[in-house]
């Protein structure tokens, strides 16, 4: 698979590229390049390790946002078993870009809702980028309610740039369906779990993040509006979204700072999209860690306890 290297990866990508032509010639039989290869994969592994270990803000959003990244149905096909999609909203339509359903993880019997984006233009379309319509909003909400009436614990993977701003979304409620959303988790009596696989965006992000523990892969973003965004109000050009994503603290180390993120997932070096597998194992060690953390939990306990979480979030100071 092609790795699809990032602009800041370009160092990267031309090394492995000779790498690539070493093994050729080497195949082919004309010379044993077996020793220079095996040098020149060192110095990759030792170039890839430092170019990570000092990414920007900047950096970690277009990771996030790889193409290649592993998205909801990735992780489902990985470490859920028995998965059983649900489709519809009861009232409108089927929307694509969230998918909800049941499954069990590692004898766990779950709920499960998450954004999906697309691999190609007729699953991107299909998907419309994961950006949700309300009908994907009030499609996560009945599988809530009916995980609530199974005592089924809900994970959700988050993985959006915001909840989509069409004409047809506004008309058909999009802001009461967030809205709604919200007041369904926050109030939900059963564990809920998500996890930022990806981008963390706007509202379309926190309709299906009120939780009782948020987990975040290391390379993922959660923000109030994307960089780009931010700079179009704050500069008036999206060009300066880079000090915008420095500035919004969008990354799992500003956000662990205060509080926002429960724990960070470890990624494989390079990113999530290097190997999918790895990235899937240690997202379900996580999901599971938390689902007996809440095995003995009483919805009472529960409801406090998220409220008490909810309520922590910011500070704010009281001036005369």
């Amino acid at each position: 698979m092609s790795l699809d290297y990032l602009e800041f990866e370009k160092p990267i990508a031309e090394l492995q590229e000779k790498i690539a032509e070493l093994q050729r010639v080497s195949s082919a039989g004309e010379l044993n390049l077996g020793a220079e290869i095996s040098r020149l994969r060192a110095k990759n592994l030792r170039l890839t390790k430092e170019i990570f270990a000092k990414l920007g803000a900047w950096q970690i959003t277009q990771i996030a946002r790889h193409p290649l990244r592993p998205y909801t149905l990735d992780y489902i096909e990985r470490i859920v078993v028995d998965f059983q999609e649900l489709h519809g909203d009861r009232m409108y339509s089927d929307d694509g870009a969230i998918v909800a359903g049941l499954g069990w993880i590692d004898g766990h019997r779950i709920a499960i809702v998450g954004h999906q984006k697309g691999r190609d233009t007729k699953q991107r379309t299909r998907r419309n980028f994961g950006m949700a319509r309300p009908e994907g909003y009030r499609k996560a909400q009945r599988i809530m309610r009916l995980a609530e009436r199974f005592s089924l614990p809900v994970v959700t993977f988050i993985d959006t740039p915001g909840a989509y701003p069409g004409v047809g979304a506004e008309e058909r409620g999009q802001s009461q369906a967030i809205a709604q959303s919200i007041e369904v988790m926050a109030t939900l009596k059963t564990p809920i779990i998500s996890v930022v696989i990806g981008e963390g965006g706007s509202g379309g992000a926190l309709a299906i993040g009120v939780c009782d523990k948020l987990l975040m892969l290391k390379y993922s973003t959660y923000a109030v509006i994307s960089p780009e965004g931010c700079a179009s109000i704050l500069w008036k050009s999206a060009d300066k979204a880079a000090e915008a994503a420095e500035a919004m603290g969008v990354t799992t180390r500003e956000l662990s700072k205060f509080g926002l993120v429960d724990e960070v997932i470890a990624e494989p070096l390079g990113g999530a999209h290097r190997d999918y597998d790895e990235t899937a194992r240690s997202v379900k060690d996580k999901i599971v860690d938390a689902l007996r953390e809440f095995e003995n939990v009483d919805n009472e306990q529960l409801l406090e306890n998220r409220y008490a979480r909810l309520m922590s979030f910011g500070k704010f100071e009281l001036k005369a």
